[in-house]
């Protein structure tokens, strides 16, 4: 099936694209929600982060110390990223078997703020990125969040900056309240449906010359 990442930087408005393609009736992955819950369902990762992070990580009842986590990794790159390197492979896990259990979508849509520094992106057929202007994000993030520029900031310096991202990207959506978002997305929908239909007639191919 034909993977589409999603992502952009906070207050891009990625979700809200990701929402429109699921009106369309396109599956979406949320990935940073499904990492939430990877970390209380995936048994592996929570061996690991046991391990990792020691057994306070976890409440007798099983449910997340996040108070815990949070105040190892926070302002900590190193153990940041010992945090991410155990729940993104347990993420991969979770977006595959989602995945292996869609049978009628012509294509699927992984939805993750970090997808290109996770390289998750090399998991997917293409990658889209939805971008907008800096100021306009930082506004939106205030706005939404009720929180300081400098929290803003804080979490943007966090991630791959948008010029990177855009270096990476295969399709790139405008999101600057100029644009109109809609029509953006239904020329992508009709071209991710135009590969798929690529996709799956070469599978075919391949498979009846067996």
């Amino acid at each position: 099936m034909l993977k589409i990442g999603l992502t952009g930087n906070i207050g891009s408005g990625k979700t809200t694209v990701a929402k429109v393609f699921e009106l369309l009736g396109i599956p979406v992955f949320y990935a940073d929600d499904e990492a939430k819950k990877v970390m209380v369902t995936d048994t592996i990762l929570i061996d690991a982060l046991k391990q990792t992070f020691g057994p306070a990580s976890y409440f007798d009842d099983g449910s997340l110390n996040r108070k815990h986590i949070a105040g190892i990794v926070f302002n900590n790159e190193a153990e940041l990223k010992k945090l991410n390197a155990l729940v993104h492979p347990a993420t991969f896990r979770a977006f595959d078997n989602w995945v292996s259990n869609i049978h009628s979508a012509p294509y699927v849509i992984k939805e993750a703020a970090l997808l290109f520094e996770s390289d998750s992106y090399k998991m997917c057929d293409r990658s889209l990125l939805v971008s907008a202007p800096l100021k306009n994000r930082i506004a939106r993030v205030i706005q939404r969040d009720h929180i300081s520029r400098t929290e803003v900031e804080s979490r943007e310096a966090r991630q791959f900056t948008e010029e990177k991202k855009k270096e990476l990207a295969n399709d790139v959506i405008v999101n600057d309240d100029r644009q109109l978002v809609i029509p953006q997305v239904l020329a992508l929908h009709q071209q991710y449906l135009a590969l798929a239909a690529d996709k799956e007639s070469g599978i075919k191919s391949q498979e009846s010359s067996k």
